[in-house]
C-alpha cells in the first residue's frame, strides 16, 4: 500500500511517500480502505515535532479519515456485530476510548500519534474503533468528522449541556468553530462568530450565525460580545485560541457560564485573572475530542437534521 510517513526527523521536509506491506487485521480488528482524510492543526504540529517532540518515528500522520471495511479479523463480529464488509466507516480518534470519561490508557491510543494515522491507503483499527458514516455524507465530508466535529459536539451537547435559547460564542472560522456554529443551531442555540475577515463573517452569517465580530476592527471584542447580549454575556464559549484570547473570552461569558478550552492557536496563557473565574463562577472545561459514544450520538443528530 501507499502511505505518507514522517521519517528520520520532524518537519514537512521529512514527510515522505512510502510503500508498506498491506496490513492484515488481527483478533478483534478490522481492515479499512481509506478513501479520504482531512487535516487538523494537531496534525501539522505533529509533523513539525511541536505536538510531541518525543513521538517515535516513522509515523503515518493525520487522525481523521473515512473509507470502507475490507475484511474482519477473528472475533471482530462479536465486538461490533453491526460491522459488515463494504460498510462505510470512520475511525474514532482515540481507539481505546469507547465511552465515559477519558482515562490515561485511552488517550494513549490516538491516531496520528502515537498510533499510525489515516494518511495511507489501508489501515487496521479496532472493531469497536470505527463508526458508520451517515448515509447522506460523502467520504470527503465524513472524513472531517472524527476530530473537529466530535470536539464541537462534546463541548456543546455533552460537557457543555447547551440548551435551546442559549447563546454560544465561537472563536474564528476554523474546523471546530464552524462545526460548533452548525451544531449549536441544531441544539436550538444562537451563535456569535469572531473573525478578522469580513468575507468569512459574511459566510458565517450565511451559515446561520446570529452576529459576527471583527476582532481586528474591535480589539476589545469580549466587551462587544457582552454588548450584543444586553450586557449579560454568552452562555458558552468555544475557545480555540488559548493564551491571547482567553482573557477576552472571560469578558464575553456570563456569570455561571462555560468556556470550553479546546485549542492553543494563539499560544499558551502567561497571565490569567483567576479572580474573574472564581467571583463569577465561570466553568473552564478542557475538551479532548470525545469518545466513540459521543461520535455515535453526533452522527445520529447529523443524520436526523
Amino acid at each position: 500500500m501507499k502511505a505518507w510517513e514522517i521519517r528520520g526527523a520532524f518537519g514537512l521536509d521529512h514527510l515522505e511517500p512510502v510503500e508498506r506491506p498491506d496490513p492484515e487485521p488481527g483478533p478483534g480488528e478490522v481492515l479499512v480502505r481509506l478513501r479520504a482524510a482531512s487535516i487538523n492543526y494537531r496534525d501539522f504540529l505533529m509533523v513539525e515535532g511541536r505536538y510531541n517532540p518525543r513521538q517515535p518515528l516513522p509515523l503515518v500522520p493525520c487522525s481523521d479519515g473515512a473509507g470502507e471495511v475490507v475484511s474482519l479479523g477473528p472475533g471482530a463480529e462479536r465486538l461490533a456485530p453491526e460491522l459488515r464488509v463494504g460498510e462505510r466507516v470512520m475511525p474514532i480518534f482515540a481507539q481505546g476510548w469507547l465511552g465515559g470519561e477519558p482515562r490515561r490508557e485511552a488517550v494513549r491510543t490516538t491516531l496520528g500519534g502515537p498510533l499510525d494515522g489515516t494518511l495511507a491507503e489501508l489501515m487496521v483499527a479496532r472493531a469497536e474503533g470505527v463508526v458508520p458514516v451517515p448515509e447522506h455524507l460523502s467520504y470527503e465530508e465524513a472524513a472531517t468528522l472524527p476530530c473537529a466535529g466530535v470536539t464541537a459536539w462534546n463541548a456543546l451537547a455533552e460537557t457543555g449541556s447547551v440548551r435551546a435559547g442559549d447563546t454560544v460564542l465561537a472563536l474564528g472560522t476554523g474546523g471546530v468553530s464552524i462545526f460548533a456554529l452548525q451544531l449549536a443551531q441544531l441544539l436550538g442555540a444562537r451563535v456569535i462568530v469572531t473573525s478578522s475577515s469580513p468575507e468569512k463573517l459574511a459566510r458565517a452569517r450565511e451559515l446561520g450565525a446570529w452576529e459576527g465580530v471583527d476582532y481586528r476592527a474591535v480589539p476589545e471584542w469580549g466587551k462587544r460580545v457582552r454588548e450584543l447580549t444586553g450586557g449579560e454575556g454568552v452562555d458558552h464559549v468555544i475557545e480555540v485560541g488559548g493564551g491571547e484570547t482567553l482573557p477576552r473570552s472571560l469578558q464575553a461569558v456570563r456569570a455561571g457560564g462555560t468556556i470550553s478550552l479546546i485549542g492553543v492557536l494563539s499560544g499558551r496563557p502567561t497571565e490569567l485573572d483567576v479572580a474573574a473565574i472564581l467571583m463569577r463562577s465561570i466553568r473552564v472545561q478542557g475538551v479532548l475530542v470525545g469518545s466513540r459514544q459521543s461520535f455515535a450520538a453526533m452522527n445520529r443528530a447529523i443524520a436526523q437534521h
